[in-house]
């Protein structure tokens, strides 16, 4: 085959290439119809044709345009993730940046926006003193008859406006629902159970319940309600637009529950499993009328001028040990009580006690 396809080859012409590709073919077709020397297909079935490729290498094929080829390619700067940047000082992080293009880090002041519930209570009621027990012969008794009529009339169309956008609300049937949902919500902050905890109270008043709750336990029971929960005040505002509407309700409720908060030690803080107390609380639900699906919750609790302030918590230190002053007399030593040593010969000259 060789001999042939090497004839084959000068028969071609002058050109190198054209020899090259003829003979490489002229090899092919050989092999194919089997004329080959030595061992050939028909006379050993496992015979197989090895053509080898060519190898890939990292050069183009074409030697043009490399400049141009390579000036798309880009290197970039990778950022080194496992550099201590607490170990650099403020000026090498901030050349860092500039280098790199990005912007300092700001601190954020701004004070976050919540759509669901509003940040205060609007047109807070004023608890009257000794929970409005005035006589009305009184001139402070009077004055006192005559503001309650007046915000009794402002809190009977604020009510009013409240069933335009909940034909089912009914005031009496809302007030006892409302003392379980603030029944449910303690519960729910003494057992540290967060999502049904967001879903009885609003987001102004989730920081004020659980302050300062951390590392504690509660325990809080609900004993008796010793007189009915009625509304005492009710109001209706819109925000940022007319459309969006909320409206809050005050819920005069007077209970007997008792409270122990024990710190992350096991010890008593504050208050008593064992005896119970009456609390009086003016409570403020919240709901956003102008959604469809909002509920009431609870959004704060009044606390009156006049109401006597709240026992201080007992908490626990560790007392270190005195250092003794300078000054101080220093204490004398006290003297020995044993027997004097003996001499070793066993005389002893020192005066013994007479026998009786």
């Amino acid at each position: 085959m060789t001999m042939f396809s090497s004839s084959l080859c000068k028969v071609v012409g002058a050109s190198a290439w054209n020899q090259k590709v003829f003979c490489s073919a002229a090899a092919l077709m050989m092999q194919s119809s089997g004329i080959s020397s030595g061992v050939g297909r028909g006379q050993d079935p496992n015979f197989k044709v090895h053509v080898k490729h060519g190898t890939r290498t990292a050069k183009h094929k074409s030697p043009f345009f490399r400049k141009e080829r390579a000036a798309k390619m880009i290197k970039v700067d990778l950022i080194d993730f496992n550099e201590d940047l607490e170990s650099l000082t403020p000026q090498e992080i901030r050349l860092k940046m500039k280098v790199r293009g990005l912007e300092p880090f700001r601190t954020w002041d701004e004070r976050p926006v919540n759509l669901a519930s509003t940040p205060a209570t609007f047109e807070q009621y004023i608890p009257p003193e000794s929970d409005g027990k005035l006589s009305i012969t009184t001139k402070d008794g009077a004055k006192q008859k005559l503001e309650w009529v007046t915000k009794k009339g402002r809190s009977y169309l604020a009510v009013r406006k409240i069933q335009g956008f909940d034909e089912d609300f009914d005031i009496k049937v809302f007030v006892p629902e409302a003392q379980e949902t603030y029944i449910k919500a303690i519960k729910a902050l003494a057992e540290e159970d967060d999502d049904k905890l967001h879903e009885l109270i609003t987001e102004r008043a989730y920081p004020l319940m659980t302050h300062e709750t951390k590392n504690k336990t509660l325990r809080w029971q609900f004993i008796e309600t010793i007189e009915q929960p009625r509304a005492v005040h009710a109001r209706v505002t819109d925000v940022i637009s007319k459309e969006n509407l909320f409206a809050q309700i005050t819920i005069r409720m007077h209970t007997k529950q008792t409270l122990a908060v024990y710190d992350r030690f096991g010890r008593l803080m504050h208050g008593s499993e064992v005896l119970a107390k009456d609390v009086l609380e003016y409570v403020v639900f919240e709901k956003h009328i102008s959604n469809t699906y909002g509920t009431w919750r609870v959004h704060d609790k009044i606390v009156p001028d006049w109401a006597p302030s709240l026992l201080p918590t007992m908490r626990t230190f560790r007392v270190k040990p005195a250092e003794p002053s300078k000054d101080a007399p220093q204490p004398a030593e006290e003297q020995s009580t044993a027997d004097p040593p003996r001499p070793a010969d066993g005389s002893d000259d020192s005066p013994r006690p007479a026998l009786a």
